[in-house]
């Protein structure tokens, strides 16, 4: 019996870790099987205390177009959304998404205390003792209404479930189309009777800084029992919808579209033509342990298993879909929207799902290796989506949002992505198509040159320069044309992009374009300062910053400093040491980094912290952002493996250890990125370049578990056993390879898709080195 045995057996219908009240009407008895699976072992409440608007998710399919959950706060990108500290709910809305919102909703019961000033007073107090919550479910108690509430979902269909109180008030369900919500302003709603218990509407979900353009929503409202009438409030705009009275439990369906009306009806015919709630809660249930199931880990505590199917949760939603179940889909990268097509398949299906997505900024390693190991049907789907975007507006994006591109942080940071894809197999059509596609973004006029959220130039980037100068400068002689202006930062970026597109040309015979983008790559040594020993900014005549202190936080680096992002290097960390006097002076200032680092909880904190202490924010190595987050894995590269175990291990431990509202991620979880980081920290295999290189190498570090269990999607499986590993042995003193004895510290793609055994022999003591 593996992990996900039965505990014990009592009946027919299983009780499920969140405790619902029944098993739907056809169920018999009280009897029940309780069954431990991984949806049962994730906490979505996890750093919820300081997450933003799409960090939490509850009722919810996996990259889901719904993603339905209470909203505690909902002004502003950040620190909104569902905040644990505040106990009272403003609405359950259908959208959580980088740039976008929209569609809250919320039981009310109306007398005539309250009936005049429900459209601007109709928060309610919960109780988080009383809340059940996991992937695909949520229930909670509105307090001020007596209104217990079920949330579950399909991928773009919201079920809601009230249970009304059984006398005396009026029973409601008001629509807030025309509010703040989280990072937009939702405006020009409507709402109307479409029928008996039916309604559709529309509402306009406004441009941000980071969005330039707006993006309309469509939905349509179903209610199981009918409703009684409909009244629009005039100050607001927003819209009461009052059920009959003689009905205490209330089913409403929710579906949505970025395209139609037609389109939102479309997708619940097709995906809930049924009322059978828990039938939902079940499907749902099922879906993500497909998912979560593909990695079983042995050993270790309760705490930390509950911890890692968490981190895995977290890589496997946050984006989401924006095409309907028909292969329609937003199309905003032109003058004029249009709703674009998918192409379907010979069953009359779309090939792929279309998404909205923040930026692949530290994809490379986090996702990339994750999904590309495990999901690759994710990975390629997430590629095929990508180049839509390049058939509809000529530009692979970095972090599209509402069909559109955002130009969200530096750089090309989907040529790591799908070049990664590529070499490992997943994408085999029209790889020359899609490599012109891939160089356009590294060339004058492409995606490159953009600075974060510059949409009308090709300014900020400091493209021209790095081409004629080998480096971009800091700051950019013309001014600010957007957002991370940080010339060294820009510099090292680019260079290792240009080396992962460069192995895309070598593997289609493009020799020329491979020697330019190698040489290219090299432009990270021209932002060494060797009189330092560290990445120093540069201005635009060559003369190094002055007053440069690399523990400054923001001095010419993105969201980093000097000291971290000196290693960002990922395509040539033996280059790098090379400029530092060779791997043994690297090693010891690298390690010195993370015993400095050690000290803070290698992490910058959150804001908060950052106010209480500033030094935070000047940490020598920060593994609450992307830009360091390597760093663990660059003693595999410097001959030291064992300092790569000893200190992934520690971070492991310290940085993603925690399971509780008040702790998580100790910084920045960016749609999955950190969750997959923790994951690929713990069970013991990582990528310094991203897996671009021809038949990609997952390098070794310390896994936490004793064992741990890859189920691949071709029906193999990579086991790796390290007895000990969860009882503090960290160190790995001999590797097997299918029963064979094994002298590296990497293993390639190709071994692994057969199918493998990796035995580590663990220890608790540093081992000797060769």
């Amino acid at each position: 019996m593996n992990l996900f045995s039965k505990v014990s057996l009592y009946g027919i219908c299983i009780s499920l870790a969140v405790a619902l009240s029944s098993c739907g009407a056809e169920s018999q008895g009280p009897q029940t099987v309780e069954i431990v699976e991984p949806v049962d072992l994730v906490y979505p409440q996890l750093d919820t205390e300081n997450s933003r608007w799409f960090f939490f998710s509850s009722a919810s399919r996996p990259f889901g177009m719904v993603n339905l959950s209470p909203d505690t706060e909902v002004d502003g990108a950040w620190g909104s959304g569902y905040r644990y500290k505040v106990d009272t709910v403003q609405g359950f809305s259908h959208i959580h998404a980088w740039q976008l919102s929209g569609l809250s909703v919320m039981p009310v019961t109306i007398d005539d205390t309250n009936r005049k000033a429900i459209f601007t007073e109709f928060r309610s107090k919960f109780d988080h003792d009383k809340e059940k919550v996991s992937p695909g479910y949520h229930y909670l108690e509105l307090e001020k209404y007596d209104i217990n509430v079920e949330l579950t979902s399909t991928t773009r269909v919201g079920l809601h479930k009230y249970a009304f109180p059984k006398k005396g008030k009026r029973r409601a369900v008001l629509f807030n189309l025309n509010r703040m919500l989280g990072p937009n302003k939702n405006t020009d709603g409507r709402l109307e009777i479409a029928g008996n218990g039916s309604l559709v509407g529309e509402l306009l979900i406004n441009e941000t800084s980071r969005r330039p353009k707006p993006v309309k929503l469509f939905f349509a409202i179903d209610f199981k029992s009918g409703v009684d009438s409909l009244e629009r409030d005039e100050t607001t705009g927003n819209y009461l919808v009052f059920l009959k009275d003689d009905v205490d439990e209330v089913l409403m369906k929710a579906g949505i579209s970025y395209t139609s009306i037609a389109n939102a009806r479309a997708n619940i015919d097709a995906e809930l033509p049924h009322w059978d709630f828990y039938k939902v809660v079940q499907d749902s249930r099922k879906e993500w342990n497909g998912l979560l199931g593909r990695i079983e880990v042995e050993g270790s505590t309760e705490t930390a298993r509950k911890r890692f199917y968490t981190d895995l949760w977290h890589g496997l939603q946050g984006r989401r879909i924006i095409s309907d179940v028909n292969g329609a889909y937003p199309d905003n990268t032109g003058e004029e929207f249009r709703v674009g097509q998918l192409p379907l398949d010979v069953r009359g299906k779309p090939k792929f799902n279309h998404y909205n997505s923040d930026s692949f900024w530290g994809a490379q390693w986090t996702i990339n290796t994750l999904w590309g190991l495990v999901y690759p049907e994710i990975m390629e789907e997430f590629v095929h989506s990508l180049l839509q975007y390049y058939k509809d507006g000529g530009m692979v994006p970095r972090g599209p949002s509402g069909g559109n591109y955002t130009y969200v942080m530096t750089g090309a940071s989907s040529t790591p992505f799908i070049v990664s894809a590529i070499q490992k197999g997943l994408v085999t059509e029209d790889l020359e198509g899609i490599y012109q596609a891939l160089k356009k973004n590294h060339m004058l006029g492409g995606i490159m040159g953009k600075a974060g959220y510059e949409h009308h130039t090709t300014i900020g980037g400091g493209l021209k320069y790095y081409l004629e100068k080998g480096y971009v400068p800091h700051p950019i002689p013309e001014g600010r044309f957007g957002g991370h202006q940080d010339g060294a930062s820009m510099t090292m970026e680019y260079a290792y992009q240009d080396w992962t597109l460069a192995q895309l040309a070598k593997k289609l015979g493009y020799l020329e374009d491979y020697t330019y983008f190698m040489k290219r790559s090299n432009n990270y040594k021209n932002v060494f300062d060797a009189s330092i020993g560290w990445m120093r900014p540069k201005d635009v005549s060559g003369k190094w910053r002055e007053n440069y202190d690399p523990y400054e936080h923001e001095n010419g680096f993105i969201e980093s400093n000097g000291a971290q992002s000196t290693w960002f290097v990922p395509h040539d960390q033996e280059g790098l040491a090379s400029l530092m006097g060779g791997k043994e002076a690297a090693v010891k200032k690298l390690n010195m980094q993370f015993e400095q680092a050690e000290k803070l909880g290698f992490t910058a904190g959150s804001s908060h912290s950052q106010e209480l202490h500033p030094e935070y924010r000047n940490i020598p190595i920060n593994y609450g952002n992307q830009p360091s987050i390597q760093t663990a894995f660059v003693f595999n590269k410097l001959d030291r493996p064992d300092l790569t175990q000893y200190w992934s291990r520690k971070v492991a431990q310290t940085v993603f250890g925690g399971l509780s509202p008040a702790t998580g991620y100790n910084g920045d979880e960016d749609q999955g990125l950190m969750g997959s980081l923790a994951v690929l920290m713990k069970i013991g295999l990582f990528q310094m370049n991203g897996g671009t290189e021809e038949n990609p190498k997952y390098e070794f570090g310390s896994p936490s578990f004793d064992k741990v269990v890859i189920n691949l999607a071709n029906g193999n499986k990579l086991t790796i056993n390290a007895k000990g590993a969860s009882s503090g042995k960290v160190y790995v003193n001999g590797i097997q390879l299918n029963g064979e004895e094994y002298n590296a510290y990497s293993v390639s793609h190709d071994l692994i898709e057969k199918g493998a055994v990796l035995d580590f022999n663990m220890v608790g003591h540093r081992p000797e080195l060769d």
